[in-house]
């Protein structure tokens, strides 16, 4: 049993169908897994158990209840008290989730409902077994809006998607994984990302071996914008960092706070990687059907994304792009956008949004929020289980757009799903901080991880 978050390498996780499918065969071959797994979660009680009371232990049907019943027994066996039923006992000193699990295929009845409301409200720390229950596993998302917010989450056997993106790492609190040792013999549905490593720096490497970026954006009044990315690019180590900065005279300087950066444009810059949206505002539709065309790799933010959404020509563009060179960063309402549905209906799958817009544009796409999905057609999708909410602040998803550009500059052989795993994982460990996080800081902090 470990403490899963921070992942300190890729990790496999398998959806629902893939889940069922080795614990069948698991159960098969190893009589003795739901002992393995209730010992497991007996365990974990012990180490969260506070006060004398009973632990209170609310077991379903199914094989998430038949390992809550084996917890049960277990703690009993070393003189622990134990209340098992659906009813919460006086001053539970730990409630054990063993309710819905993996089996959950519709919403809490109002029975359930009526439990998992008195958990919610006994006091007690909550340690959910293998998923909270009414947490669809394949989503992240409350099934019918109920669903269990535990303090801890033990995952049993696999990993599920639904505990990494949407709503799910709001559900899950603190995880913990137990594969009880089996080892999958299934294709994984998703990859939970790890730490990559930097772009390393020869020692006799200069400003020109590391490439080039061009960030094209920063329309009159949003410059704000594009010089948080060129910032951002510059950190990172790309060896050469301009900003076109559209609508503004050539006299304007690219960022009067960071001498290192400099105006530049397409037609001079050919083998740049563009970073192209960042405050652009809806001029930047007009500077898309060249860049789309010309530059051999692309980032492409903000509003460049909505010019792409409304502009079934630039889809085009965007589609005859050679495999691998161009990388969407929406977050969901762009992302629903350019679906052409709503942001509700991306929020309900990320991943199956996600891997949507990448088949329809052939691209990389990082669909960004709580978890974030980065899916490319032809690749396994991945799910970003780093970052936070101090990340929900102005300017950070420029800062990713940056950082994503000078990584691609420095390796311009890898592909975008390649770079934007490396990427998303960087910035989400860097925005790991408490309260709201500036997007200046931001940088600071992720080359402090250089």
């Amino acid at each position: 049993m470990q403490a899963l978050l921070p992942t300190r390498s890729t990790l496999p996780l398998f959806d629902v169908a893939a889940s069922r499918r080795i614990e069948a065969r698991a159960l098969a071959h190893s009589p003795d897994l739901m002992e393995r797994a209730g010992l497991a979660v007996a365990k974990l009680a012990l180490a969260l158990r506070r006060g004398e009371g009973p632990i209170w232990i609310a077991c379903g049907p199914g094989n998430n209840g038949g390992d809550g019943r084996v917890a049960a027994r277990r703690l009993s066996e070393i003189g622990l008290p134990v209340h098992v039923g659906h009813t919460a006992p006086p001053q539970p000193s730990l409630v054990i989730d063993a309710l819905l699990g993996l089996g959950l295929n519709r919403p809490p009845d109002a029975a359930l409902q009526t439990t998992i409301a008195a958990m919610q409200t006994c006091g007690a720390t909550i340690l959910a077994v293998d998923l909270p229950s009414g947490l669809l596993a394949d989503t992240g998302q409350a099934a019918g809006g109920a669903a269990v917010r535990a303090d801890h989450t033990l995952a049993l056997l696999t990993l599920k998607p639904g505990l990494f993106t949407g709503e799910g790492r709001g559900y899950g609190g603190q995880l913990w994984f137990d594969d009880l040792g089996i080892t999958p013999d299934e294709v994984a549905s998703a990859d939970l990302l790890g730490p990559s490593p930097l772009p390393q720096r020869n020692p006799t490497s200069h400003k020109g071996s590391h490439g080039q970026v061009l960030i094209v954006g920063g329309a009159p009044g949003m410059q704000g914008a594009a010089r948080l990315a060129a910032r951002a690019a510059l950190a990172c180590g790309a060896g050469r960092v301009y900003v076109d900065l559209l609508g503004l005279p050539a006299t304007e300087p690219a960022d009067p706070g960071q001498p290192e950066l400099m105006r530049g444009r397409l037609a001079d810059l050919p083998q740049a990687v563009g970073v192209v949206g960042c405050g652009a505002g809806p001029t930047i539709a007009d500077a898309l059907p060249a860049l789309l065309r010309e530059a051999p790799k692309l980032v492409i933010d903000a509003d460049a994304l909505n010019a792409i959404a409304a502009d079934d020509e630039l889809q085009t563009l965007v589609r005859a792009r050679t495999a691998g060179s161009t990388l969407l960063t929406p977050h969901p309402l762009e992302a629903a956008r350019l679906l052409g549905c709503d942001t509700s209906a991306v929020q309900a799958d990320r991943l199956a949004a996600a891997s949507e817009l990448a088949r329809r544009l052939a691209c990389t796409v990082v669909l960004k929020g709580s978890g974030s999905i980065i899916a490319s057609p032809g690749e396994r999708p991945a799910i970003c289980a780093s970052g936070g909410p101090a990340l929900a602040t102005a300017g950070s998803g420029d800062v990713l757009a940056g950082w994503l550009g000078g990584l691609w500059a420095q390796q311009p052989g890898a592909s975008g799903h390649a770079i934007a795993c490396a990427g998303v994982d960087a910035h989400g460990r860097a925005g790991e901080a408490g309260g709201v996080l500036r997007a200046g800081d931001l940088i600071e902090r992720l080359a402090a991880r250089r």
